[in-house]
């Protein structure tokens, strides 16, 4: 009997090794099927044309062989044609764009958020749950229907005219669409419902009113969430792409992610210096590695706290 039960329990360990193997591996193909595209981006970025457009293409370089000009020249001015004297890429007037929509983005949509997830989780009124089960179906239209439907809101709030557009209307146009998120208030909704009711009934006898138990206590309860929501709203924000593209008239109110697409490309021949691109785009992605990284510890907690309940 012993025998058996010990050849079982070998056979059991035999498998859940071969189990976290087969684990093991598909994560590691996945991690590496996420790092290329980074590995080539920071290659590139030191290449130069030749060795770009080489066959078959070159995987390392020696840093002999790096051409740091590539980064040097993107702060450097357009020596002839139509952009003469202009930055070759406005990287710094990009980047005080592309952090400005991040930041406004971010506190308006931290906002609604915070207030519509109580309000769906705390307070009683008449059709809570109708108006949420609509607000959650939402997520299943398609993206495209909203972008249609935000653009002729903007345009009938004058905030878009291909002539007339001012910074101030570009950047009202780029942000208010975005300043509430259904997602980011079910995700919120359900940490909420993670505290006891009787915490809310305690601050009421006491006098508390809804919104000063808002702050003193949930929002410091769900704060791992929040600064989840935080993080990934303004990381969102920033790579934003075809919005900002959409709605501003000039390319100075643009952001990071659209000057990428068109700054390294010559008019008149159509050539686009992929080396120069690629650097820039590692500066572009070097500011959300560095907020990923440091937070990441945060994201995971919100994330293990938020749950699915309720």
């Amino acid at each position: 009997m012993s025998e058996i039960f010990v050849q079982n329990e070998k056979a059991y360990k035999r498998k859940r090794i071969a189990g976290n193997i087969t684990i093991y591996i598909f994560l590691a193909l996945v991690a590496i099927s996420i790092l290329i595209p980074f590995y080539w981006m920071i290659l590139t970025s030191f290449k130069n044309e030749t060795q770009i457009t080489q066959i078959p293409p070159i995987l390392a370089l020696s840093p002999s062989d790096w051409k740091l000009s590539n980064y040097t020249d993107l702060f450097l001015t357009v020596p002839s044609g139509p952009r003469a004297g202009e930055p070759l890429f406005p990287f710094f007037r990009y980047m005080a764009n592309t952090v400005l929509i991040s930041l406004l983005t971010t506190v308006g949509t931290t906002i609604t958020t915070i207030l519509s997830a109580f309000a769906f989780s705390r307070l009683n009124f008449k059709g809570r749950d109708t108006l949420f089960a609509v607000l959650l179906a939402t997520m299943m239209v398609p993206g495209e229907i909203f972008i249609l439907t935000n653009f002729l809101t903007i345009n009938k709030f004058g905030w878009y005219n291909i002539f007339t557009q001012t910074y101030g209307q570009a950047i009202l146009a780029m942000t208010i669409p975005f300043m509430v998120s259904v997602f980011y208030i079910f995700y919120l909704r359900q940490t909420f419902k993670q505290i006891p009711n009787e915490l809310y009934f305690a601050a009421k006898v006491d006098g508390t009113s809804d919104f000063k138990y808002l702050l003193k206590i949930m929002v410091p309860i769900a704060m791992p969430t929040i600064v989840t929501i935080i993080i990934l709203n303004s990381m969102g924000a920033w790579s934003a792409y075809i919005w900002p593209a959409l709605v501003t008239a000039n390319d100075k109110y643009r952001l990071v992610s659209n000057g990428l697409r068109g700054a390294f490309t010559d008019t008149s021949t159509g050539r686009t210096d992929y080396g120069q691109q690629m650097a820039a785009s590692v500066l572009v992605t070097l500011p959300l590695l560095i907020v990923f990284f440091t937070f990441r510890k945060q994201i995971m907690r919100g994330v293990s706290r938020s749950g699915i309940k309720g």
